[in-house]
């Protein structure tokens, strides 16, 4: 049964009924309601919006473009993702605003990124975004500055050294592996010493994990899914959930404080779900609750025609993904090894049906 798509088209009534007028740095005009939520169970199928058709390539490919700990968009550009392009081209024109400037119109600007390395390598980069806090967290030495109080110092940041980087993903894997009881299992993207940096401050700025062991029943449960044995071989199946079935299921709670909720937060729910389900597979456990905390929940102005179209129309039943893992690195020599083996072709979905498309204009 879909209760993913009801319950999103829930939500868009619910800002549609609720819905209070807020401005926005855009200029566009949203309406807004604050403090949501969104779950869903994995075992109901994968959580990819069926009343709309959703670009899913374009998901997977921001999603890996994150893991790599990327922040230009010459990976997305190359892999035909544009929706980081008016952020990038935004950034350009701000700093490119001289009469004497040449100008280039957002197309241009992209095929430059396409053709142009050097250009790629200064205006491609959105700063440091989701990908640089996720696996290359600045750290400072410990001390480094160390004032008496109301003592005053200025500092060049020109000569101040990183100590070390955090890799936040490679210590959630390792923890996942040795202490998956752990309260700590959190990623943060919201680092307020570099928020002034980034071309856009993280609308999705942290999420958390949380694991428990599988009860007999559903070891056994997941031998007769995952596998061609029988219910009638009720020992063999019992045999293997023994010794090689998963032992824990993992759930992804991830907490946003802004939700352009018509384009952008379908995304984001599919994307957090791909997450999910590849953190599963490296650590070998099962998929269980996927959960989103929603700040600020609204509709641009102009996506109001599109929501009310969208909530005219019956769900499908949720696709499968399947994940073709055959080339990852499974020594895991290093976390980098593991993840740059991942390719955009190894996520697919069986029994992906969808309504139309419906064309929304995105606010930058």
């Amino acid at each position: 049964m879909n209760n993913l798509d009801k319950s999103y088209q829930s939500l868009l009534q619910d800002i549609l009924d609720n819905g209070v007028e807020k401005k926005d740095r855009t200029g566009t005009g949203t309406i807004s309601v604050f403090g949501r939520q969104i779950r869903h169970n994995m075992k109901d199928g994968f959580p990819l919006l069926t009343t709309k058709k959703m670009a899913w390539k374009t998901m997977v490919t921001e999603l890996l473009w994150f893991l790599r700990g990327d922040t230009n968009i010459k990976y997305l550009v190359d892999n035909n993702c544009h929706i980081w392009d008016g952020d990038a081209y935004k950034n350009w024109v701000l700093k490119n605003s001289e009469p004497d400037q040449y100008w280039l119109t957002q197309e241009q600007f992209i095929n430059r990124i396409k053709t142009d390395d050097e250009f790629a390598k200064k205006w491609g980069e959105l700063g440091p975004i989701y990908g640089k806090q996720w696996r290359k967290w600045n750290c400072l030495d410990e001390g480094f500055v160390n004032l008496k109080e109301g003592e005053e110092i200025e500092v060049d940041l020109n000569y101040i050294n990183i100590s070390h980087q955090v890799d936040q993903i490679a210590n959630l894997i390792n923890d996942l592996k040795t202490n998956p009881d752990s309260r700590r299992l959190m990623v943060s993207a919201w680092n307020v010493g570099e928020l002034d940096q980034m071309v856009l401050p993280p609308c999705h700025y942290g999420f958390q994990v949380y694991t428990r062991e599988l009860t007999w029943e559903e070891q056994v449960q997941w031998v007769m899914k995952n596998t061609n044995v029988e219910m009638e071989n009720l020992y063999i199946v019992e045999e293997i959930a023994k010794d090689s079935t998963p032992k824990r299921a993992i759930s992804l709670m991830w907490n946003q404080r802004s939700v352009d909720t018509f384009l952008g937060l379908p995304f984001n729910i599919a994307s957090y779900g791909l997450l999910l389900e590849i953190i599963a597979k490296e650590v070998n456990m099962v998929p269980d609750e996927l959960i989103g905390n929603l700040g600020d929940v609204h509709l641009y102005n102009n996506h109001i025609e599109q929501a009310e179209l969208l909530l005219t129309r019956e769900p499908f039943e949720l696709p499968r993904l399947i994940i073709n893992d055959e080339f990852w690195d499974h020594e895991h020599q290093t976390i980098d090894g593991w993840i740059n083996g991942m390719e955009i072709g190894d996520f697919t979905l069986d029994g992906y049906q969808s309504h139309p498309t419906i064309k929304a204009p995105l606010s930058n």
